[in-house]
């Protein structure tokens, strides 16, 4: 005959299952002690002062798990795949921002010149002038 402390055993084993596979029917699935206890029905003292040995279990196959429900691990690696990228391009944006900075720079500065140059020949212009027209 199944005793409350076998039937409590069996909640938290299948509760441990549940949160593991990904597919909580009680709690928010998130893999703590809290939500173990919350997805097999008993309060959380049960779990950390009774069975002992079933919390230790589900921290030793979360951890091999990372934390991540092994039904969530492909989409935690899409999520770290993407992450890589968008800190990849964010390095490439500050390198492009540099380089339309120098860029930027180096084209004031010929246009200045530029200026500068078209100002001095058209300061000259009427003297040519005025002297080709002497001679």
């Amino acid at each position: 005959m199944a005793t409350d402390r076998d039937a409590e055993r069996d909640a938290i084993t299948a509760a441990m299952q549940r949160l593991l596979d990904g597919c909580p029917t009680r709690s928010t699935g998130a893999l703590t002690t809290l939500q173990l206890a919350a997805e097999a029905g008993v309060k959380r003292w049960v779990l950390t002062h009774k069975h002992v040995d079933l919390k230790e279990e589900f921290t030793r196959r979360k951890t091999e798990a990372n934390g991540i429900p092994p039904a969530f691990q492909h989409l935690h690696a899409r999520a770290v795949d993407a992450e890589a990228a968008a800190q990849a391009l964010r390095e490439d944006n500050d390198r492009l921002r540099e380089r339309v900075s120098v860029y930027a720079q180096v084209i004031h500065e010929l246009r200045t010149e530029l200026d500068r140059r078209t100002d001095n020949s058209t300061q000259r212009s009427p003297v040519r002038r005025l002297s080709a027209s002497v001679t």
